[in-house]
């Protein structure tokens, strides 16, 4: 299994913007597609975008699409989410995920996940 590490969380103000960051490590797989997803609390955890391994299939809930960015550099193992335009809705842990295929609508059900880092949109 891939292990995830993400950062780049933190406090941030209405209609700011911020980067997160996925580094997988630990396996030999030659191909993998990474989902993002976010966790408020008392609430169902919701999947944001994903992507696959060559970065030519790419998917965005509505409720960030054309606000957030999804990228991957496979030379780094690194996988990116800017997010840019935030709102205090967009306030959540957010996870990245070893998902098995980038579809909408994205399911949860992944073969490893990230450790999470937190963002919050408040002023």
């Amino acid at each position: 299994q891939l292990q995830l590490v993400e950062s780049g969380g933190g406090l941030v103000q209405p209609g700011g913007s911020l980067k997160l960051s996925c580094v997988a490590s630990g396996s030999t797989l030659n191909y993998y597609t990474i989902g993002w997803f976010r966790q408020a609390p008392g609430k169902e955890r919701e999947g944001v975008s994903c992507i696959t391994n060559s970065g030519r299939t790419v998917y965005y809930a509505d409720s960030v699409k054309g606000r957030f960015t999804i990228s991957r550099d496979n030379t780094k193992n690194t996988i990116y989410l800017q997010m840019s335009s935030l709102k205090p809705e967009d306030t959540a842990v957010y996870y990245c995920a070893h998902i098995v295929a980038c579809v909408a609508p994205m399911h949860g059900d992944a073969y490893s996940w990230g450790q999470g880092t937190q963002v919050t949109v408040s002023s």
